[in-house]
């Protein structure tokens, strides 16, 4: 774990964080419809969360993230964010499939692997051409098993 927190309590932070950005108060029956677990299940993760200084909550009231549990939950959700978007935007892996493979990837990647991912994610998007032609290349080799040969064509004429 890159945040010293499981995986699971990783998820409870960020989901506070992300029902935080539209809920005034954050509650327990929120966070168990949003992962999909039991009540209880967000008692003991609350619990545990608060006893590490992640979380305030008092039983029956409000849950909200401590400065730390903050900090760890901007984390998840940022690799969250660049992982989606590696996945949907350059590899274009379905959105849906992309949310679910980004909510396992983001627990595992380092820091450093991230630094580098979302440079390279900044990188591709922001080609000043538009759509870079690196990414209708693999579209095509991805769909056909091979390069396209036009596309070959015109980046070896551009070289020049």
């Amino acid at each position: 774990m890159i945040t010293g927190q499981t995986a699971s309590m990783e998820d409870y932070l960020e989901a506070i964080a992300k029902l935080g950005e539209v809920e005034t108060e954050v509650r327990v029956t929120e966070i168990s419809k949003r992962l999909g677990v039991k009540k209880p299940s967000v008692s003991a993760a609350l619990h545990k969360l608060s006893e590490d200084g992640l979380v305030e909550h008092r039983k029956y009231g409000c849950v909200e993230l401590t400065d730390e549990g903050r900090r760890i939950a901007e984390d998840v959700v940022h690799r969250h964010e660049v992982l989606f978007r590696f996945l949907s935007e350059i590899l274009g892996v379905d959105r849906e499939v992309s949310q679910v493979d980004a909510c396992k990837l983001e627990h595992w990647l380092s820091s450093s692997s991230i630094k580098r991912l979302t440079k390279f994610v900044e990188f591709i998007l922001t080609c000043p051409r538009g759509e870079p032609v690196l990414l209708q290349g693999f579209d095509y080799y991805f769909d056909h098993g091979e390069r396209d040969e036009e596309l070959v064509a015109r980046c070896l004429e551009e070289e020049r």
